[in-house]
């Protein structure tokens, strides 16, 4: 075959996916069974950064009170105080959202709402990857 010869059989790839959002963004969600390189989630990663490092911040007696640290960061106590939770998340959740391995339907949207303060009954919620 050359360039010159033109190819007379189509061949169709069929490829089942869905597009889902996440952090704003587009992605695709492959079948069950089907392997699927994950990509670190960023914008779970920086609210993981941001709700430990504030809780050091409040730990330390840097700030007193939330409000302060809100007021000194120019955000939203309420908000601030949603990012903090994410520190109560269990360890291997917190370490499947930074490797990339957290459950596909997981978005900081839901992490932001209210979720158990127990690590066993986390897992039930945000199964890992």
């Amino acid at each position: 075959m050359n360039r010159a010869t033109p190819v007379t059989e189509t061949v169709t790839v069929h490829i089942p996916f869905r597009l889902v959002k996440r952090g704003g963004r587009k992605e695709m969600q492959l079948p069950d069974g089907a392997s699927n390189q994950r990509q670190i989630d960023n914008t779970l990663v920086k609210a993981l950064a941001r709700a430990f490092r504030w809780k050091r911040m409040l730990e330390s007696g840097q700030f007193a009170t939330t409000a302060e640290l809100a007021e000194h960061e120019e955000i939203a106590v309420t908000y601030m105080t949603r990012v903090l939770r994410l520190s109560l998340l269990a360890p291997n959740i917190v370490e499947a959202i930074i490797k990339g391995r957290q459950a596909s339907d997981l978005n900081l949207a839901d992490l932001l709402g209210p979720f158990p303060s127990e690590w066993a009954a986390q897992q039930h919620l945000s199964p890992v990857q």
